[in-house]
């Protein structure tokens, strides 16, 4: 029986085929401009000619690029690339200047756990609240006593944030923490309403880990509370223990609601066993402890 490296031997015939298809690929500026930044023999060259080709047109792509958006490579952000090893050519899919730069541009993106909120909230950015909106002057004033708090003591009241549907509360907060964010300080959004039916759902392990994250994360904000289906349990064993959990440890905690702190207390009293207001009191108690109290006054930015 013939050796396999004797089957895979090409033959005079195949070998010239090769050579005169390699020598064809050469007229090509990018190919030539290509092969000889390997410095490598030709006869090691013409073996890879089909490989070597598609890499080039791809080299090709990446000379003229402006931006991700015009990326005409076979894997968007990233360039078929051959190197040399043991005089062998070696391909492989290395990331482009442009897919570089947005991964680090978003790196920071990594510290902000989102349950369950919109995905532009990612893009907020307090340098857009500057330009954009100028009627928010003493919100803004916050956010930087905030920042410089944060700073020097490690801690520093959140904001109870109020205001009719659509006014972008919670992208203002979110535009805070991505700033922090590129700080390395860790937040998390979470979406109350959607929250707390998941947790009713997912008692055991999952459940834990999930609550626990939430009640110990540095930055906090419960997005849309007192639209929650309301029941005790969600109040006094999920709300009521997270709330005191973070007063106690002094831990930041914002709040996003349509309802005023009044309105929130009336709807924390009222549930299926009737009316609870000490129990309703202790929760807005737990939350005036926690924040500042803000209204968002403007129109709905919604359609």
């Amino acid at each position: 029986m013939k050796k396999i490296q004797e089957l895979i031997k090409l033959t005079e015939e195949e070998k010239n085929l090769l050579k005169q298809n390699y020598i064809k690929k050469l007229d090509s500026k990018d190919f030539l401009e290509l092969v000889h930044m390997l410095n490598v023999s030709d006869e090691v060259l013409m073996k890879y000619t089909s490989s070597l080709e598609d890499a080039s047109m791809e080299f090709s792509h990446c000379k003229n690029c402006k931006g991700l958006k015009e990326c005409k490579n076979k894997v968007q952000g990233y360039l078929y690339t051959p190197q040399v090893e043991n005089n062998k050519i070696i391909f492989s899919y290395q990331m482009c200047n442009y897919l570089e730069k947005q991964e680090k541009d978003t790196e920071y993106q990594k510290n902000i756990y989102l349950f369950e909120v919109p995905k532009k909230v990612k893009e907020a950015s307090l340098k857009d609240l500057y330009k954009n909106d100028k009627n928010r002057i003493e919100f803004m004033k916050y956010v930087k006593t905030f920042i410089e708090e944060l700073k020097t003591k490690k801690t520093a009241k959140g904001i109870y944030l109020h205001g009719s549907y659509g006014t972008g509360k919670t992208y203002l907060i979110a535009a805070l923490f991505n700033e922090l964010a590129k700080q390395n300080i860790k937040s998390a959004i979470i979406y109350v309403p959607e929250f707390l039916r998941i947790l009713k759902s997912s008692f055991g392990e999952d459940f834990e880990e999930k609550y626990d994250y939430i009640k110990r994360v540095p930055l906090l904000l419960l997005d849309d509370i007192g639209a929650e289906y309301l029941t005790p349990w969600a109040r006094d064993e999920i709300l009521g223990t997270i709330l005191q959990y973070r007063m106690d440890e002094e831990l930041p905690t914002f709040f996003t609601s349509n309802l005023n702190l009044k309105q929130l207390e009336e709807h924390f009293s009222m549930t299926s066993s009737g009316k609870e207001e000490i129990k309703a009191r202790r929760m807005i108690e737990r939350i005036k402890n926690l924040t500042n109290d803000f209204e968002l006054v403007g129109e709905s930015n919604r359609k």
